[in-house]
């Protein structure tokens, strides 16, 4: 009681009580209209209340793990050779089999203007693999001994999907981009399940200090490790957040179907569908854009896969009553997927069938042909706010102001969620949905450049697409509002996000986070 309730509910929009009885919802209102309710009464004091946040696009495995990575992101590295600095740390006390990760690293943050390579990997360890991976995910730079354990030379080719960057000489520069990153990956010590579920477990915790209380993986994999069974065993280990598993189309393949229960919307832990990527990224330069990046003009980036694919893989969607999404960050990769899906997208009933992942540059055809085939789009507004200086590089001005065009997506009637990819993006707070909702509703990046002011949208929707817009695409089910018959999950702020000035959103704090009605965080009151 005495709350300031935001609901995300049409019905019942605000209140300033609610009543929760075994972790579900049972009445949300007027405090003068409540109901006789006996039990323990909680004082909001006046706090705002909006239901937990539904990531319904992030790596939430590969956060973990490069949590306890080096972190080549501002404000701690901000230059090659601070970069290499930062590494010769990192090797002190390092054993002789050991490897060393990075993650975060964006050329267009770095004082010299480039992304670092083999050489400079070199001058910090030459005897040790060093692997790097860039804030887009998509691109690792690594050194000259993990080439060497990869069996990377000038001889191997660009596998398929993939490209080895070569110097002038035709040797490999340490940079390896999409598929070409496995060949590094492949070599590379795993961890066991026990291990990486521990990771997940301990990260539960910095979700629920950012009100994330619903939670999509959208790298599954099935082996060496199935990231169905490391999710449970991460559940008994103390994960707490709602999670929806997406499986790499190839990894689903090799799943055993048969057991009904691992499709089960019901369980904390599920599968919910099959991802393909149709592209890279716009920061990398290898997503499929036409026109081509700024640069010679003959780079319009990496097409990673084909219409015959992505039609095997919808139709095994369909099979299975999951959905499909597809990562497609140019116009050709866009255009493809909605292309092949157009007025096919109908196997599930009330919910997206397909959905496409980040969305950076549709064409008004992509946007027309979606909207009339059902096809939703999940994307990520943190990307031009933390990542504007590649965007400007590799896409010029104006083209960067029509990126992510929210507005415009809306208003065309296509179903959008929100969300952050972390850890893929240049962002020291990557999993932040406050950063997210600033930019979506600012349109300004962290520096203040304007990112397309036009295509802001207003804060109670762009709260609705990290909350109740989220939950309809991922399909986590009850959760995502505060309204009879759906789980407690909410949680409650320092200060009134919706009074808030607009500079001020992406400091917003969570005091306390709530799911099935138990407090699982408070933040410590100085």
């Amino acid at each position: 009681m005495n709350g300031k309730f935001f609901t995300a509910d049409q019905k019942n929009k605000e209140a300033n009580a609610m009543i929760v009885s075994n972790g579900i919802v049972t009445w949300v209102g007027k405090e003068e209209d409540m109901p006789p309710v006996q039990g323990e009464k909680y004082d909001l004091e006046g706090r705002r209340v909006l239901p937990g946040f539904i990531d319904a696009h992030l790596h939430p495995l590969l956060l973990a793990e490069t949590s306890k990575q080096l972190a080549c992101t501002p404000p701690g590295v901000t230059s090659i050779s601070g970069m290499v600095q930062a590494l010769k740390k990192r090797l002190k006390g390092q054993g002789p089999d050991s490897w060393i990760e990075g993650w975060g690293y964006d050329e267009g943050k770095l004082d010299e203007g480039r992304a670092p390579n083999r050489h400079d990997l070199d001058q910090a360890a030459s005897d040790i693999p060093i692997v790097l991976t860039r804030t887009c995910t998509h691109i690792l730079t690594v050194n000259s001994k993990a080439l060497e354990i990869a069996g990377i030379t000038r001889d191997t080719p660009d596998p398929p999907g993939g490209k080895i960057d070569r110097d002038k000489l035709g040797e490999p520069t340490g940079v390896l981009r999409e598929s070409a990153a496995d060949l590094v990956k492949s070599k590379m010590p795993v961890k066991s399940l026990e291990q990486k579920a521990a990771l997940l477990a301990e990260y539960s915790d910095t979700f629920l200090a950012k009100g994330v209380t619903g939670i999509t993986e959208m790298m599954g994999e099935h082996n060496p490790i199935d990231y169905y069974d490391l999710y449970k065993a991460a559940r008994k280990k103390g994960l707490k957040q709602r999670a929806a598993l997406y499986y790499n189309w190839d990894a689903f393949q090799q799943f055993d179907l048969h057991e009904p229960a691992i499709f089960d919307r019901e369980q904390p832990v599920y599968i919910a569908g099959i991802k393909l990527f149709a592209d890279g990224s716009i920061s990398g330069q290898t997503a499929w854009v036409n026109p081509a990046f700024l640069g010679d003009g003959e780079n319009f980036g990496i097409s990673t896969t084909c219409q015959e694919e992505l039609l095997a893989a919808g139709e095994a969607a369909k099979k299975y009553g999951i959905q499909l999404a597809v990562h497609a960050m140019g116009e050709q990769a866009i255009d493809q997927v909605v292309d092949t899906f157009y007025k096919k997208a109908d196997w599930l009933d009330g919910a997206p069938s397909v959905r496409i992942e980040h969305v950076s540059l549709p064409t008004e055809q992509a946007l027309r042909r979606a909207a009339e085939s059902g096809i939703a789009f999940v994307t990520q507004p943190i990307f031009l706010y933390a990542e504007i200086e590649s965007y400007l590089n590799n896409l010029g001005e104006e083209r960067s102001r029509k990126s992510y065009p929210v507005k415009a997506i809306l208003e065309k009637g296509i179903q959008v969620a929100f969300s952050s990819d972390a850890p893929a993006t240049a962002w020291d707070d990557p999993v932040n949905p406050f950063v997210g909702l600033e930019a979506a509703v600012n349109r300004k990046a962290y520096n203040g450049t304007d990112i397309g002011q036009e295509q802001g949208i207003p804060l109670e929707t762009a709260v609705e697409l990290y909350t109740k817009a989220a939950q309809e695409v991922t399909r986590i089910p009850f959760v995502g509002r505060l309204a009879p018959g759906y789980h407690a999950d909410f949680i409650v702020l320092e200060k009134d996000i919706f009074k808030a000035d607009k500079a001020e959103i992406s400091s917003m704090n969570v005091e306390e986070t709530y799911m099935g009605g138990e407090m699982v965080y408070q933040k410590t009151r100085v």
